[in-house]
């Protein structure tokens, strides 16, 4: 049972998920608990290394401590959730990840799991007692905090259902996936069951429901997934939920399945780069090495002859980054210059059915060109198209091809 922030926001919706936890120990499964830090408190946290850093002394912060800092908001939580659930006469303690442990690479920030030895979590709870993890952290080989990246504690609750070979139940705000976000179209259904593809392109591309690794990870291993409410007593809304599951055990086929989005975006533009090959690795290459995650990517020829402008995206806390290592590059590509946009957004369309149905993308750029909303970079694959807008246009294109795709009527 995974718990996120605004479900232990404050000490009385703890106590509501103490009541959840204390119903599932009482079937006598054997019952995980993974918990993220309260609403806000992470922010917070991350706002404090920023003015440690950047904005105190015009660099940033040290990557691993910064996950010393950032990690300590889960483990209030755990121990304030092991406590009431003790005061419930329930046998309950909490686990960091260095005690479990969750073996992490060490990209700080944004590590990957290498590995569960879960040998002394499986026996304590074997033996009846309830195992409260604090998310989003793992350790180094060499004993370091390392933390999973935003939305790791979804991660971290995968992972333990794979290593102890269980189910996982990821309880959020919402009663399960929508077809987009409900606070933006009040028309959003929701979906009984998703395909593991579906969700991953929708959590990559934006969707907060669930951390892009952690549908991943169930994919690769196939963790049976549902996402339900916290929100709800012990035994209410029995029906409610999405359940995560192969595409072929969804009857009902949709060509589209949702609509999502992401204000989380910063447009890189070079300018007059040289075109031969062994230049866009040479880029490509240098944002790897510096840990800077690329989405879209376009290229076409500029008015000069034998040169080309390319412009690619990356997560906004990448931004400084990755013009940065641009910019280091500048003198030995000779390209003539780069720019920086944070005010864009992607919006994007996802469904296994685009792969037999024609016309999907003609319904979108319809839609949106109908609104007057302007397309400055298209990306695709095989059940997805997204496309970078201007951020201001967001929430209207988000509605258009919900409207477009009848997504109410699902």
């Amino acid at each position: 049972m995974k718990f996120g922030g605004t479900s232990v926001a404050d000490l009385e919706r703890i106590r509501r998920v103490a009541r959840l936890v204390a119903a599932e120990s009482a079937t006598g499964k054997p019952v995980a608990v993974v918990v993220s830090a309260m609403a806000g408190k992470t922010n917070e946290l991350v706002a404090w290394t920023d003015g440690a850093g950047a904005a105190a002394q015009g660099i940033a912060p040290s990557d691993d401590e910064y996950d010393v800092v950032v990690a300590s908001g889960e483990q209030v939580t755990a121990g304030l959730l092991a406590m009431t659930l003790r005061n419930m006469g329930l046998r309950a303690r909490s686990w960091m990840g260095w005690q479990i442990p969750i073996i992490a690479d060490d990209a700080h920030g944004r590590a990957r799991i290498e590995e569960i030895p879960a040998d002394a979590l499986g026996a304590a709870m074997d033996s009846g007692e309830i195992a409260v993890i604090a998310g989003f952290q793992g350790v180094t080989r060499d004993g370091r905090i390392a933390t999973l990246g935003r939305g790791g504690s979804d991660t971290s609750a995968v992972a333990i259902a794979a290593a102890l070979g269980g189910a996982c139940d990821i309880y959020t705000d919402v009663d399960g996936v929508y077809t987009t976000d409900p606070r933006i179209e009040n028309k959003a259904r929701r979906l009984a069951k998703i395909s593991y593809e579906e969700m991953l392109e929708m959590a990559s591309l934006g969707a907060k429901v669930l951390q892009t690794r952690s549908v991943e990870m169930a994919m690769a291993h196939r963790v049976k997934v549902r996402v339900l409410s916290s929100f709800v007593e012990p035994g209410e809304a029995p029906d409610q939920g999405t359940l995560l599951c192969d595409e072929e055990d969804i009857v009902e086929k949709r060509i589209v399945s949702g609509v999502a989005y992401s204000r989380d975006e910063a447009k890189v533009t070079l300018f007059g780069l040289p075109d031969h090959p062994g230049v866009s690795s040479r880029i490509f290459s240098a944002l790897a090495d510096a840990n800077v995650n690329v989405d879209m990517i376009v290229q076409a020829h500029a008015r000069t002859a034998d040169t080309a402008n390319m412009e690619f995206t990356v997560g906004k806390r990448d931004a400084a980054r990755a013009m940065k290592v641009v910019e280091d590059l500048k003198g030995d590509l000779g390209f003539e210059g780069a720019a920086l946009d944070e005010d864009v957004a992607k919006v994007s369309v996802i469904g296994v059915g685009m792969r037999s149905h024609a016309g999907v993308a003609k319904t979108m750029f319809e839609a949106l060109a109908a609104k007057g909303v302007n397309i400055q970079v298209i990306s695709t694959s095989e059940i997805k198209i997204s496309v970078l807008i201007e951020s201001a246009y967001t929430e209207l294109a988000v509605r258009a091809l919900h409207a477009a795709y009848e997504l109410d009527k699902l």
